[in-house]
């Protein structure tokens, strides 16, 4: 029996349908939580073509919300594990394990190379950099982000307004789920709905995944529509090579927390933004973090006594 008789049975898929699923490159960024469940499922949906990116290596803490992993990947790379899972479930798929973190410098590349992208990684830069990526490439966006027993996932970019539209200020909280903690339903729940949500965008159903908006808090599902939302302008991030000789690099973080700066000539001001120096006129502003969230709300405070060109960089636990 062919292996996808269930799904090619419903009138909204069908012979074309499938056809159109096997055609359709993804990208998912991240194969933790959300990443699991929604490449388990495109895989056997019949997605022939899907690139993996993720830094990380299986531990042992990841077990409990990504049941691909088994105990014996503890220590490989993430990619190459789920990788070789989706090999078992589906040999037709042909999945892209790149061992990489997602920076402003590589995604326009991979953004160019899907139909459609999954943000997945649950990070704040990377879900901005994606949403700027994709909007400038006419590419969608399933991006989705979960802490303890809640989280949203949204149909962005494409022929939807971007993250921004709907997110313009920066979170309140820096948290994750290695500080706040996560329960493996809540990542398995969303991550499903991004699959969803990818295959009604590649089917093409009405009303489209693309401007709907789901968030789930504490086992609660609600849903609305932003079809109409304005494009926000905030700050965007640039990757490290980006920086100029005569940007104004400002470290905001402690030395106790990098003992290396951002770059040799970076002024170390854990507290910039409402106050320190400002930059020459025509100059810009380079605001490093490890995140970026501290960046944004340095930005946000800088803007408000000064108008010149700032830029976020997110450094992650590298330096």
């Amino acid at each position: 029996m062919n292996r996808y008789a269930r799904q090619m049975v419903l009138p909204e898929v069908a012979a074309e349908g499938q056809a159109r699923i096997a055609a359709a490159h993804v990208l998912i960024v991240g194969a933790g939580g959300l990443g699991v469940p929604a490449l388990q499922y495109l895989a056997g949906a019949g997605i022939e073509a899907i690139t993996l990116i993720d830094p990380d290596k299986v531990e042992e803490t990841n077990l409990h919300r990504q049941p691909i992993y088994r105990m014996k990947d503890i220590g490989q790379p993430k990619v190459r594990a789920a990788a070789q899972a989706v090999a078992r479930l589906n040999p037709s798929v042909e999945v892209q394990a790149l061992v990489d973190v997602l920076t402003p410098a590589n995604a326009p590349g991979l953004v160019a190379g899907a139909d459609i992208v999954l943000d997945c990684a649950d990070s704040y830069a990377a879900s901005y950099t994606l949403s700027d990526a994709c909007l400038a490439a006419g590419k969608p966006l399933i991006s989705a982000s979960a802490l303890g027993l809640s989280g949203y996932v949204g149909g962005f970019c494409g022929t939807a307004p971007s993250l921004r539209a709907l997110f313009p200020e920066p979170p309140d909280s820096g948290q994750t789920c290695a500080t706040a903690g996560v329960l493996g339903p809540v990542v398995g729940m969303l991550g499903s709905l991004q699959a969803q949500m990818t295959l009604g965008v590649i089917l093409g159903l009405a009303p489209s995944p693309l401007g709907q908006f789901t968030r789930l808090d504490n086992g609660r599902f609600t849903q609305f529509r932003f079809d109409g939302a304005a494009e926000g302008d905030g700050p965007r991030f640039i990757a490290r090579d980006d920086i100029r000789e005569s940007d104004l690099v400002i470290d905001l973080r402690p030395e106790d927390e990098a003992p290396r700066k951002a770059t040799p000539d970076a002024l170390r001001h854990p507290g910039y933004g409402a106050t320190g120096p400002l930059p020459d006129p025509g100059q810009r502003v380079v605001l490093a973090c490890r995140s970026g969230l501290r960046s944004w709300r340095a930005a946000d405070e800088l803007s408000r006594r000064w108008s010149g060109e700032i830029t976020l960089l997110a450094l992650g636990e590298d330096i």
